[in-house]
């Protein structure tokens, strides 16, 4: 694996104070192997049956095809956070430093796809892992909007989209002070809106938020994984 370097940035913005991590440094002769084995399947099992299940979507392939994909999709997710809660009580949250980049990114990826309560539960062992160095501050900001989006709460980061189901137009979820996000963002590590979203512009989606946010409280949108 190729070692990374650690960098802490500290960055002062309206919203956000905090060391910024963006990158680990990782020495191969510290990881715990098989754990780092076991995490490192989890994570690209979450990514394979979620990729299925979107690809399916993108095709529009028959609804059984979709259906299917998504209890496929639903009975790993519940399966990983199976194997996911027994290694945290066990050996508590583990960092890229512990279990390699790909690993400590599939403990995180279980979290951010599970339930709400989960979350909630995991929301403040991951802020103090973020302060210890041990996850990159771009996950915590994502968990932190996918738990406020649950909540019915605007989103900090912009991260979070849906998809209304009706007519099949994406959306992002509404995002509380439009006009400091890229503060936001740049203080947790994440590029520009424009970078992360194609033909992004602040002034139309101020625009546009009144009916976003219309169209987010209703129950028929497909949420973003």
């Amino acid at each position: 694996m190729k070692t990374l370097s650690l960098l802490f940035l500290t960055i002062i913005s309206s919203f956000v104070s905090t060391a910024q991590v963006i990158s680990f440094n990782i020495d191969k002769a510290n990881l715990d192997n098989a754990l780092a084995a076991q995490l490192d399947s989890i994570y690209k099992l979450d990514q394979l049956v979620r990729m299925d299940y979107i690809r399916a979507r993108e095709l529009n392939l028959a609804t059984p095809v979709t259906d299917s994909l998504l209890r496929v999709l639903r009975k790993t997710d519940r399966e990983n956070l199976i194997a996911v809660n027994y290694i945290v009580k066990k050996h508590g949250w583990l960092s890229p430093q512990k279990v390699g980049f790909n690993g400590a990114q599939g403990l995180f990826l279980v979290i951010q796809h599970a339930d709400l309560k989960t979350q909630q539960r995991y929301l403040p062992i991951i802020k103090e892992a973020e302060k210890k160095g041990e996850i990159l501050s771009s996950n915590l900001a994502i968990l932190e909007d996918r738990i406020n989006m649950r909540e019915g709460k605007k989103q900090a980061y912009g991260s979070q989209g849906f998809t209304d189901s009706e007519t099949g137009k994406k959306y992002i979820y509404p995002i509380v002070d439009v006009d400091n996000l890229d503060k936001r963002r740049k203080a947790m590590g994440m590029p520009p809106m424009q970078e992360y979203v194609k033909d992004w512009n602040t002034e139309s989606y101020k625009k546009q938020l009144p009916e976003i946010e219309r169209l987010a409280k209703k129950k028929n949108l497909i949420l973003a994984h």
